[in-house]
C-alpha cells in the first residue's frame, strides 16, 4: 500500500507538474497573444488616434476655410441684396416688358393668321388691280378716243353755230330793215293818200271806192308784213332752239359752258314773246 501510495503519489505529482507545464505554456501562449493583440489594438488606437489628431486638423483648417468662405459669402449676400435692392425697379420693368411681350407672343399666332389671310387678299387684290389698270388703259384709250371726237364735234358745232347765228344775224337785219321799208312806205302812202283826197275834192261815192282799194292794197300790205313776223320770229326761235341744244350737248360732254370762248346771243323778236315749243309751232303774230 505505502508502494503504490508513492507511486500514485509520484504520478500525481509528475501529472500535476505535467498539468503546470502545460498551464504555465498555455499561460505564456496567452499571454504573448495578449501581449501581440494589445500591441496590435495599441498600435491600431495609436493609428486611429494619429489620423483624428490629423483629421481634427484638417477639419479646424476646412472650419477656418468655411468661416472665411462664409464671412466672404456674407459680404457677397450683403452686396447682392443691396444690388437686388437696387435692381428691384428694374426686374419689375423687366417681368412687366416679359409680360407684355407674352401677351404679343400670344397675339403673334393671330397676327400671323391675319398676314397669311391678308397676303391672300393682297394677292387677289394685286390681281384685281391689274384687271382694273387693263380696264383702265382700254378705257382711257376709248376716253381719248371720245375726246378726239368730242373736240371735233365741238370744233364743228362752234363753227356750225357761229355760221348759224351771222346767217340768222344777217337775215333777222335783212327782215328787219324789209319791216322798216314796209312801215316807211305805208306811211308815205297814208300820207299821200291824204294829201290826194284833201286835194282831189271826189265825191263820195269815189271816195268810198278810192278807199276801199286802199284798205285791199293795206291788207295785203299788212298780210305780207304779218307773214315776215312771222318769218322772223320762226327763224329767231329756231336760232334759240339751236343755242340750247348747244349748251345741253356741252354739259352732256363735260364741257362747261365758260370754257367756250365766247357768249352765244339768243334773238328776240321786238313785242313779241317766243313759246319753248318747236321752232315749226311759232305762232302767227296777231
Amino acid at each position: 500500500m505505502k508502494v503504490l501510495r508513492d507511486e500514485l503519489d509520484l504520478r500525481r505529482k509528475t501529472e500535476i507538474h505535467e498539468v503546470e507545464e502545460w498551464k504555465n505554456g498555455q499561460i505564456n501562449t496567452l499571454m504573448q497573444r495578449h501581449e501581440e493583440a494589445f500591441t496590435d489594438i495599441k498600435n491600431y488606437y495609436n493609428d486611429i488616434t494619429l489620423n483624428n489628431l490629423a483629421l481634427i486638423n484638417s477639419l479646424k483648417e476646412q472650419m477656418e476655410d468655411m468661416r472665411k468662405k462664409e464671412e466672404h459669402l456674407e459680404r457677397e449676400m450683403a452686396e447682392v441684396s443691396s444690388q437686388n435692392r437696387r435692381l428691384a425697379d428694374p426686374l419689375q420693368k423687366a417681368r412687366e416688358e416679359m409680360a407684355e411681350m407674352q401677351r404679343k407672343l400670344g397675339n403673334y399666332a393671330r397676327d400671323k393668321q391675319i398676314l397669311t389671310s391678308t397676303k391672300a387678299r393682297l394677292k387677289v387684290t394685286e390681281k384685281e388691280l391689274k384687271d382694273l389698270q387693263w380696264e383702265h388703259e382700254v378705257l382711257e384709250q376709248r376716253f381719248l378716243k371720245v375726246q378726239q371726237e368730242r373736240d371735233e364735234l365741238y370744233r364743228k358745232f362752234t363753227a356750225a353755230i357761229q355760221e348759224v347765228q351771222q346767217k340768222t344775224g344777217f337775215k333777222n337785219l335783212l327782215l328787219e330793215r324789209k319791216l322798216q321799208a314796209l312801215n316807211a312806205a305805208v306811211e308815205r302812202r297814208e300820207v299821200q293818200f291824204n294829201e290826194v283826197l284833201a286835194a282831189s275834192n271826189l265825191d263820195p261815192s269815189a271816195l268810198t271806192l278810192v278807199s276801199r282799194k286802199l284798205e285791199d292794197v293795206l291788207q295785203s300790205k299788212n298780210a305780207t308784213i304779218k307773214d315776215l313776223q312771222y318769218e322772223l320770229a320762226r327763224v329767231c326761235k329756231a336760232h334759240n332752239d339751236l343755242l340750247r341744244t348747244y349748251e345741253a350737248k356741252l354739259l352732256a360732254f363735260g364741257i362747261p359752258l365758260d370754257n367756250v370762248g365766247f357768249k352765244p346771243l339768243e334773238t328776240a323778236v321786238i313785242g313779241q314773246t317766243l313759246g319753248q315749243g318747236p321752232a315749226g309751232l311759232v305762232a302767227t303774230p296777231t
